[in-house]
Order: structure tokens, then C-alpha cells, then sequence
């Protein structure tokens, strides 16, 4: 797929991908490690490698500071389809078992399990080597200091590029006579690293200005845009909801201008060319990782859970602020897919599958993509029904191949194929609207709807009996919030009791098995054991910054889709147990981590959205909409400092940070309340909570003030006793720090008050 060069301490490494994984499903294991007691799915596939592999932990430390011998710390996770080829041409070989076992301790870490320890390496990996990736390989000293790095190693030398073998025979021979030189020029770097990711604020430093940072982003990403597919470049090309939900944000700020124009078509378009796309699997629904070219066709086909809680409520946001029912169906889509294929009975949410599957039950090596892709063949021999009243002897077939791109020789570019995996394939790809196609063969549109459900409903039974992909069955609290997110938001819009109680159901997962009420903290991850029952670990793990974040974001959008006070009375104690264990009182802002934890080296604060967003671009909205649901004023200044923290960021390279762009906007223009007085099941109550919820309103705050002035919200905001219900009828108030508008009851006036 493509090369890397990584260059420490003297050696090159490269990063190059190459062939396939899967086991011989045979054979008896000859050999099994200590791994094989671990939850992780990712160590557990290294569980029979002829490597004595620990998992990161007070043992395999003591073995190295016991026996001084250096670390081989291997990171990855289970769909990472690099990881299963490393992992079958290295570690399952004889001969680089027996090396590695000898003369180091070997770490095997699971990147999703253990963010915080990948966020450190990764972070000297990076700046090392000019790059990074998994699976990522790091060398380390007895006492956790890094000294070398790189990403994937062939087995053995090819070329001039050095293999797992010769770069493992270098680093004994340099251990063992210049030690002191690998050990103090990793030290150098280390405290390069120290000073060069500290976040801080400045002592008299203000927050950025709002206007300036946001046309700043908007500009940044207008250049990167890619005008004929959307998105933000060439190739490969990642769904990145982050930049699409700030542009929205934009928009709805800057309605009148060009630039808000142009900002709204950018995220339309992508969304449109997203969902024709490969990328959206038009079978089984959900979407793929990202797509290998600038079409949107041929996807990576990994799909992962914190992916579709994030496009769930890009597309529900965008119908929102469009009316196309596309992306309305989009949505749903998304949640049926996950409700079907990553959802325990527990109520969490499983977090991933992976590319890679055996294409029959008797083959005995995976191949990328093969649970997804279609010969011509298979499509006429599955779909060979004429089509009455179609122009000329045409069948289901015909119809289906034309209207999804598919070609007898396949439809997968060689280019996007280095390994021939998908020769003669086809990946599913709309190349027509619904009406082309219809006029094309003389159909109404909806015969020919019916035409395509019925087809791709025939191919999801087919795929069903195909082997499946691997699924990883941990379910992490920070992707369970962003969730929660998806079936609030969506649930909330479309006013669907279904997928708000979906919501209520991973929010009760959550509470359940997730939080630890002696220690009063959230719980990083669990897993499915053998008997479908969820299990934690031997030593569970404590929660990190993600983890809080986005489950009080999660559990703020639950209470504003169902008004359940006892999610927001929640949200407020995980928030306040997020300040105590991660903000930094010095620099402001938090850190990732426990900064006490001394296995970490670096006490890191990330500052980039990617493919999710930063924990602390979440946490400085959290802790506005926070403060103006609980009357917290403390909680509007911590977010100012929060941000601050961060402004030369925002000020110079904003499209690293656009979701917390998102939060220094809403700081600008303050967050509207929409006190709903009413009855919780009376119509006209319901009438207008629907009438705000149809609406895209980034800087606002929903609640229903329902009398009893015993309750939560009325306690904490006593001025909810003033404003009361008129003439009987449900009642809604638009108010700013509590001045509030006139009281309408109507909600057409109310939609016109919210659009002013």
C-alpha cells in the first residue's frame, strides 16, 4: 500500500505493507503464552505465537529491571490489518520467537485498551521517525525509556530495507557495547518531547477571538477540499466528522455570507458522495474505515464503532439543516447496522470488525474485504428475475449491476489493489440517482426502489452465510458515549421512542458495568466472555479522560432528548470527578491520563480532532452546557481556561482543533435556554420540545421546566420558579443568562423566535 522510512538512534527502519493474514484453522496450537488469559481480543490473537509475550504490567517490568534486559514494546489492535500480517510473518516465525524471547521482554499492548501508554510511545515514534502507525515496535529501556521506534518490520531483509531479524541482532549488539549512547540519546529526546508537548496558559493570556479563529478554520479547510467528491483531500480520504460538524456551526452563524453558503455545500456534498459510495456499505449498512481513493469506492473495510456514533449525528445534524430525507435514511441506516451487528444484550456497544475475512468456509488465508464484495457472476445468478414492464427481456440483475457500478471483469482500480485481493470484485458504488436509472430501463422510481431493497436484501442473506469478519466484542466507555450520542441525537430529531430507548439502554450499560461505585470512576473498557456474558478484567482498568468526556457529552444528549433528570444529575458527578483526577491547576486544560501514574513518562494533553475528537475540545462544551443546565458559573470559567490553554493552536492552525473552534464559538455567542413549561406526556408539551429538536441550534440548551419545585432543576436554578406555563397550555421561554423572551405557545412562533 505504501512505504515508510523510520529513522533512531542510527538505524533505519521502514514501514511496508505487504500480503495477507490467516491462520491454518487446523491445527492444534503448538504453542501458548500468558496471553492467553487476557480479555483483549488483540492479545488474545497473539495468545499462540512462539514468543513469551507479557501484557503491559508490574511483571513484565520486574522481569526486565530483574534480569536488565531491554523492552520490545509491540502495540496494535485487533482490525489493524498490518498488525495481522507482522504478527503472522514475525511473531508466529521459530527463529524471531526464539530471539525475541531470549533477549528481551516482549509487551504486548492492545491500543485501544491501553490509550495512554500508546499516546506516549507513539508520540516519540513520531517525532523519531517523521511518521507513525501500527503496528508500532518501540525498544525500551528496563525502566519504560525509549530508545528506538518504528512501525512494521518485514521478517527478514528485502532490498535495503533491514527485516524484524537484522534490526533485533543490531539492537543486542548495540545493548551490549553502547548502551550508554542508545540510553542517552532516547533521554534527549524524551526531554525534548517533555518541553515541546507542554499545553499551557500563559499567566494574562485571554481567550482567541471567536470571528478570527472560525473564518481561520473555515479557510484552512475550504483550501484542503476536494471539489469533485467532497471531503478534505486527494487520497486516501477519511470521513472526518469533525471538520463537517464545525462547518455546520459555521453556517449557522454566518447564514447571510458567502462563506456560510459555501461551508454548508462543502458538508452536503460529502455526506451525498459518502453515502453513494463504497465507503457506506449499501448492503449491510454502517460505513468502512476511510476510502483508499478520492471517490469514496474502494473503502479500507475495517468498520469501527466511534465511526458511526459520530456520522450518526453528522447526518442527522445535516438534515437538520437541510430537510433531505437522504440523510435522514442515512442516519437510521447507521443505527441499524449497529443496533444489529455491534450491540451486546447488555445494552453496550462492541467495537469493531475487521477487513479482513475467509472468502469460503474452506479457505485457510483471509483476504481484505472479502465479506463485502461481489462477482458479476454472483449478482445474475442471485438476482435472474425478468423485470415485467421494463424496457426490452430485463432483469433484477441488469437493473442492480447498472444502477451499483458492477462489471463483469469487477470494478476495483488495480491502483487501489496492490495485493490482488479484490481482482475480479466488485465493491458497491451508486453511479446513477434513483430517476437515471428508473428512466433508463422505463420504471417508476418507486418500482425500481422496490426493485433495489428487494436485491440488496436477497445479497445481506447471502452475505450472512458467508464467514464472517473478525468482530471485537471489547466495548469501551469512551465509543459507547459517542454512542449514546448518535441514538439521542438521532432518536431525539426524528422523535423516535426506539432509538431513544436504544440510548437509555447503552446509558444503563454503562452505569452498570462501566462505573465503579466504591472507587466513585468510570471503568476504561469490558468484554463479552465465552458464555455472552459481560466480564471484566482480572486488574480493570480506570477510565481515562476519553472515557469522561464522552460519556457526560452521551448522557448531556440523552437528558436533552428525553428531559430525564437523573442523566444530567450523572453527567454533572462524572464531570466533577473528571476535574479532580485529570485538570492540570498549573497549565490549565487536562491531561489525557492520571499525570501520577509513573509507568507514564509524558503527562500529554492531545491537541488535534481526528478521527475523534480531542477529550478536551469535547470537555470545554460539556462544561458550558453544563454550567448552564446546573447554574455552575465555575464551569464557564474552567472552559475559558480550558481554551485558552489551547489558542496559540486555535490561532494559528484551527483545522487541527475544528471541534473546539465549535467551543470557542459557543463562548462568542453564549448558549440560548429553552425552557419548556409543561406537562412531560402532554402534547403540546411534546409539540414544542419536537419544534426545537427539528431545528439545528449549536448554542443552546434544551430542559423542561415541569413544576415540581422540589426537583433538580429547580433547585439548582431557582429562576425556573418564575417562569410558568400560560393560559394551561405548554409554554416555551428563549432566554439568554436567564433574560428571557417573551413566553409563545405556539410552535410556529416558537421556530420563528429560535431562526431569529
Amino acid at each position: 500500500m505504501f512505504c515508510d522510512c523510520f529513522r533512531s538512534s542510527g538505524v533505519i527502519f521502514f514501514s511496508m505493507a505487504s500480503g495477507s493474514n490467516g491462520p491454518d484453522r487446523s491445527k492444534t496450537p503448538k504453542h501458548t503464552n500468558r496471553l492467553s488469559k487476557e480479555k483483549s481480543s488483540y492479545l488474545l490473537q497473539h495468545a499462540h505465537n512462539p514468543v513469551d509475550w507479557y501484557p503491559w504490567g508490574q511483571e513484565a517490568f520486574d522481569k526486565a529491571k530483574s534480569e536488565d534486559k531491554p523492552i520490545f514494546l509491540s502495540v496494535g489492535y485487533s482490525t489493524c490489518h498490518w498488525c495481522h500480517v507482522m504478527e503472522r510473518e514475525s511473531f508466529e516465525d521459530e527463529e524471531i520467537g526464539k530471539i525475541l524471547s531470549k533477549n528481551f521482554v516482549c509487551i504486548k499492548v492492545d491500543r485501544e485498551e491501553r490509550p495512554d501508554v500508546d499516546k506516549v510511545y507513539m508520540t516519540f515514534v513520531q517525532a523519531t521517525s517523521g511518521g507513525g502507525g501500527w503496528p508500532m515496535s518501540v525498544w525500551l529501556t528496563p525502566d519504560l525509556r525509549p530508545f528506538i521506534g518504528g512501525t512494521y518490520f518485514p521478517p527478514r531483509d528485502s532490498g535495503r530495507r533491514p527485516g524484524l531479524k537484522t534490526v533485533l541482532l543490531r539492537i543486542i549488539e548495540q545493548w551490549q557495547s553502547n548502551r550508554e549512547t542508545l540510553e542517552s540519546s532516547g533521554e534527549r529526546v524524551l526531554e525534548a518531547l517533555r518541553k515541546g508537548t507542554e499545553i499551557s496558559a500563559s499567566p494574562g493570556e485571554t481567550l482567541p477571538s471567536s470571528p478570527d479563529v472560525a473564518n481561520r478554520c473555515y479557510q484552512q479547510l475550504a483550501h484542503s477540499y476536494e471539489e469533485e467528491y467532497g471531503g478534505f483531500r486527494e487520497a486516501p480520504k477519511f470521513p472526518s466528522p469533525v471538520n463537517l460538524m464545525f462547518l455546520m456551526s459555521f453556517w449557522a452563524v454566518n447564514r447571510a455570507s458567502s462563506e456560510g453558503a459555501e461551508a454548508l455545500r462543502m458538508v452536503l456534498h460529502t455526506l451525498r458522495m459518502m453515502a453513494l459510495g463504497g465507503i457506506h456499505d449499501h448492503v449491510a449498512q454502517g460505513f468502512h474505515r476511510y476510502s483508499t481513493d478520492s471517490s469514496w469506492h474502494v473503502p479500507h473495510f475495517e468498520k469501527m464503532l466511534y465511526d458511526q456514533g459520530q456520522l450518526a449525528v453528522a447526518y442527522i445534524t445535516a438534515y437538520q439543516v437541510s430537510g433531505e430525507c437522504l440523510l435522514a435514511d442515512v442516519a437510521r441506516d447507521v443505527l441499524l447496522y449497529v443496533s444489529r451487528d455491534l450491540s451486546d444484550k447488555s445494552g453496550g456497544f462492541y467495537s469493531a470488525e475487521d477487513a479482513d475475512s475467509f472468502p469460503t468456509v474452506e479457505s485457510t488465508e483471509k483476504r481484505e474485504g472479502a465479506f463485502c464484495v461481489w462477482t458479476a457472476g454472483e449478482i445474475r445468478e442471485l438476482l435472474p428475475d425478468i423485470v415485467k414492464g421494463a424496457t426490452g427481456a430485463i432483469t433484477q440483475a441488469n437493473i442492480f449491476m447498472h444502477h451499483y457500478g458492477v462489471k463483469e471483469q469487477g470494478n476495483v482500480d488495480p491502483a487501489q489493489d496492490p495485493h490482488g485481493e479484490l481482482q475480479g470484485q466488485n465493491v458497491l458504488i451508486v453511479r446513477y440517482s434513483v430517476e437515471l436509472t428508473a428512466a433508463h430501463f422505463g420504471i417508476s422510481v418507486d418500482r425500481l426502489s422496490e426493485l433495489l431493497s428487494d436485491a440488496r436484501a436477497k445479497l445481506a442473506e447471502v452475505r450472512r452465510a458467508r464467514p464472517p469478519p473478525h468482530l471485537d466484542t471489547k466495548m469501551l466507555a469512551s465509543w459507547n458515549g459517542l454512542m449514546l450520542s448518535g441514538f439521542a441525537r438521532v432518536g431525539a430529531m426524528l422523535g423516535d421512542k426506539a432509538l431513544l430507548e436504544r440510548a437509555e439502554r447503552a446509558a444503563c450499560f454503562l452505569r452498570e458495568h462501566l462505573w465503579d461505585e466504591e472507587g466513585q470512576r468510570i471503568l476504561h473498557s469490558c468484554y463479552r466472555g465465552d458464555n455472552m456474558e459481560v466480564e471484566q478484567a482480572a486488574s480493570p482498568i480506570a477510565g481515562f479522560l476519553d472515557d469522561y468526556a464522552f460519556v457526560v457529552c452521551g448522557l448531556l444528549d440523552l437528558f436533552e432528548a428525553t428531559q430525564r433528570v437523573h442523566w444530567l444529575q450523572w453527567a454533572e458527578e462524572l464531570q466533577l470527578r473528571q476535574d479532580q483526577l485529570f485538570w492540570d491547576s498549573q497549565g490549565s486544560g487536562y491531561f489525557c491520563s492520571d499525570p501520577s501514574d509513573p509507568t507514564l513518562l509524558l503527562a500529554l494533553k492531545q491537541d488535534q480532532d481526528g478521527a475523534e475528537p480531542s477529550a478536551n475540545s469535547v470537555s470545554a462544551m460539556n462544561l458550558l452546557r453544563l454550567s448552564h443546565l446546573t447554574g455552575r458559573q465555575d464551569w464557564i470559567q474552567r472552559s475559558q481556561q480550558l481554551l485558552t490553554a489551547f489558542s496559540d493552536k486555535l490561532i494559528k492552525v484551527p483545522v487541527a482543533l475544528p471541534d473546539m473552534v465549535r467551543s470557542v464559538m459557543a463562548q462568542h455567542y453564549t448558549l440560548k435556554q429553552i425552557v419548556i413549561c409543561g406537562q412531560p406526556d402532554a402534547e403540546d408539551t411534546a409539540s414544542l420540545i419536537s419544534c426545537v429538536n427539528s431545528l439545528f441550534l449549536p448554542h443552546k440548551v434544551l430542559m423542561l421546566a415541569d413544576g415540581n419545585t422540589e426537583g433538580f432543576l429547580y433547585q439548582r436554578l431557582p429562576v425556573l420558579s418564575t417562569l410558568v406555563a400560560q393560559e394551561g397550555k405548554a409554554t416555551a421561554y428563549v432566554c439568554e443568562n436567564f433574560a428571557c423572551a417573551l413566553p409563545v405557545t405556539c410552535p410556529q412562533e416558537l421556530r420563528r423566535l429560535l431562526l431569529e
